[in-house]
């Protein structure tokens, strides 16, 4: 009996026991909960910016040489001399190659031949003419012999031009036998060797061009001609548009350009439209081929409100911003978009410069969530007017945490 007895209190012990471990547990998990919804979403925001802001245009571009020119003989025959080497700069006028001149030479000696034979001959007929004239003013011959001396010596005149006109074609083929810099610039290492056959018109020697200054093309969608003429045009007048280049390693080239052409049309075959900026290269820095962004910046639009591309969410065809509210929770607002510029988007209507955006930490980001946020800056977040070039690490951003 009293063994039973205490089997009994030592099972109401461990049951016990249970019961608050189990309270324990239960409060523990409802702690952390609660703790979770106070702690509230790990989101980053700023403030929005507002600011003159210019519109600008970026686009794919290659710098290509102003002037440029693949010199070509106008004679054919052998390379035989050589008085450069790929590279290197040049002035007008200065001697390139040299074809084999022999064939060129007899050339010249038999024109002069052929001249002066034609020559002779159309003396001696004009000669015979003057005599004929005296000849018929005292009708001792007939006005038909006359008439016929007459024809001898046009066609001998004749002969003699072409003969002579031969003469000047071989002078000049002698001539060019020379090849000359049609331009001052700088010689492409593309130059043939001594030796190489170059048929006239044909065969490119070496291509010469302009260092200084140089275009950066670059085309432009139908879509963003719009854009681009909208942001050019001001109060109906046209404003003279800023151009800027970036280069691949995100240098900026320290002077601006200016466009000079435009095509007249669209390309049939790209739908695109070609435009050239012109850019003044006095250190050279800018080479032909070379890869770059082109910035077009038109009009300056007085106290933008900004936002940045990334806090901008789209949903049926609606655009919204988390905002960060007085009760530091989450609360969508729509707004209306205007131009894209470098990183953000111009907001016509929808924020002030009171609110509070999100801008890290909208995954799966609820409308009336409690926030935890950190307050981070546009250079923080590598956010630009000029380029979207934001890549964020959280890791090398101190911000500052508000409830």
């Amino acid at each position: 009996m009293f063994l039973s007895k205490n089997k009994k209190t030592k099972a109401l012990l461990i049951g016990l026991s249970l019961a608050v471990s189990a309270s324990f547990v239960v409060a523990g998990c409802g702690n952390k909960q609660q703790q979770a919804q106070t702690q509230g979403a790990q989101v980053k925001a700023m403030q929005v910016i507002q600011q003159d802001t210019p519109l600008t245009s970026e686009f794919a571009g290659q710098i290509v040489g102003k002037d440029e020119v693949k010199v070509q003989s106008k004679v054919s025959g052998n390379v035989v001399e050589k008085y450069v080497k790929g590279g290197q700069w040049v002035e007008a006028g200065q001697p390139l190659y040299r074809i084999d001149d022999r064939q060129y030479k007899s050339a010249v000696w038999q024109a002069q031949a052929n001249f002066a034979q034609s020559q002779a001959t159309l003396s001696n007929a004009q000669n015979d003419l003057g005599r004929y004239e005296q000849l018929v003013a005292s009708n001792a011959i007939s006005r038909q012999t006359y008439d016929n001396q007459l024809s001898t010596v046009n066609a001998y005149q004749a002969a003699a031009d072409a003969a002579h006109a031969q003469l000047i074609k071989a002078q000049q083929d002698l001539v060019d036998t020379t090849i000359y810099a049609p331009m001052s610039g700088q010689l492409a290492v593309d130059d043939v060797a001594v030796g190489t056959f170059a048929s006239a018109g044909t065969t490119a020697l070496v291509t010469i061009g302009s260092a200084n200054p140089v275009y950066a093309k670059f085309n432009v969608s139908e879509t963003d001609y719009i854009t681009y003429m909208n942001a050019i045009m001001q109060g109906g007048n046209q404003v003279k548009p800023i151009v800027n280049i970036t280069l691949t390693d995100g240098t900026e080239y320290p002077l601006e350009g200016e466009i000079v052409e435009q095509d007249r049309a669209l390309s049939d075959s790209t739908g695109t439209l070609t435009f050239k900026a012109l850019f003044e290269n006095p250190n050279g820095m800018l080479m032909p081929g070379m890869f770059a962004r082109v910035r077009l910046s038109g009009q300056t639009i007085p106290n933008a409100i900004l936002v940045p591309q990334r806090a901008v969410q789209q949903l049926l065809g609606k655009s919204f911003v988390m905002v960060v509210n007085g009760d530091g929770k989450s609360e969508a607002r729509p707004v209306t978009l205007g131009n894209k510029v470098g990183s953000y988007y111009i907001i016509k209507d929808g924020l002030t410069t009171a609110d509070v955006i999100v801008v890290e930490g909208l995954s799966n980001l609820q409308e009336g969530v409690p926030l935890n946020v950190t307050m981070v800056t546009a250079d923080d977040m590598g956010f630009s007017l000029i380029t979207d070039t934001s890549k964020f690490d959280s890791n090398k951003v101190a911000g500052s945490s508000t409830k």
